[in-house]
């Protein structure tokens, strides 16, 4: 049993019950650590904080990260309640639903920007946030896909932000090395989240990498929970930089 008493954990990304960042809350939150809870806006706090009071003990703090101003008055306030951080998960994505539709080639300049701002630069812009308040080294951990490396159909624009996420992770976690601060990526396999309802032909997604992976199903949030939370754990001490699978193996199939 890991044990995460007496540890802070910031979550970024909680939306609903079937995003990624609920599974991992879960787990955070069974093995005793104390959570602060991000949700983007006004409008989805509701759902965010009934999910919050399941967690006893969390808290729930609204922060846009693609607003600068709101990152650091977020960072402030939770210096102010704990003092200190330890593990970071950033669960965040987002590209206008347009460009994640057609033809890659249509791309458009706004929603390339938009991708990359939002689901890659906010990963960079929390983390500067929360290192000077991991003042005894730390657990940073985002979520990737299979499709930063190999072509997904209607994917799109988000495959590009998903490659620049782990290239993202690798040079962070190359910054802050010397601070003992691990910088992770989590690409797991297709779930029914909020996000991946709005990229195509989800349902034939999910279908064929059960189909094709070699344990012949697909993952659930708390599995994805327990990878992240063997992350923020001391057995991963010496893990940093890396994309860990959490697919039930299809990365491993050539077809």
């Amino acid at each position: 049993m890991i044990d995460r008493a007496g540890k802070t954990a910031v979550v970024f990304g909680l939306a609903n019950k079937r995003s990624s960042a609920w599974g991992i809350a879960q787990k955070l939150h069974e093995a005793g650590a104390t959570l602060a809870i991000c949700y983007q806006n006004e409008r989805m706090k509701m759902e965010a904080q009934s999910l919050i009071d399941e967690l006893p003990g969390a808290s729930g703090f609204q922060c846009d990260v693609s607003n600068d101003q709101e990152i650091d008055t977020l960072f402030a306030a939770l210096k102010a309640k704990y003092g200190k951080l330890e593990i970071l998960v950033h669960a965040v994505a987002f590209a206008p639903a347009a460009d994640l539709r057609g033809e890659f080639l249509n791309t458009s300049r706004e929603g390339f920007r938009v991708a990359l701002d939002v689901s890659v630069y906010s990963l960079i812009a929390v983390t500067r946030g929360a290192a000077p308040l991991m003042t005894d080294g730390g657990s940073i951990m985002t979520m990737s896909y299979y499709a930063a490396e190999k072509v997904v159909p209607n994917y799109n624009v988000m495959a590009v932000a998903k490659a620049g996420l782990e290239a993202t992770v690798r040079y962070l976690a190359w910054n802050l090395g010397p601070r003992n601060i691990r910088v992770n990526a989590i690409s797991a396999g297709p779930i029914k989240t909020l996000a991946a309802r709005g990229v195509g032909d989800l349902t034939e997604m999910l279908r064929s990498h059960a189909e094709r992976a070699p344990l012949h199903r697909n993952v659930d949030q708390l599995e994805v929970g327990g990878t992240a939370l063997f992350l923020a754990s001391d057995l991963a001490a010496a893990i940093t930089g890396e994309t860990l699978y959490v697919d039930c193996g299809y990365n491993i199939m050539g077809f």
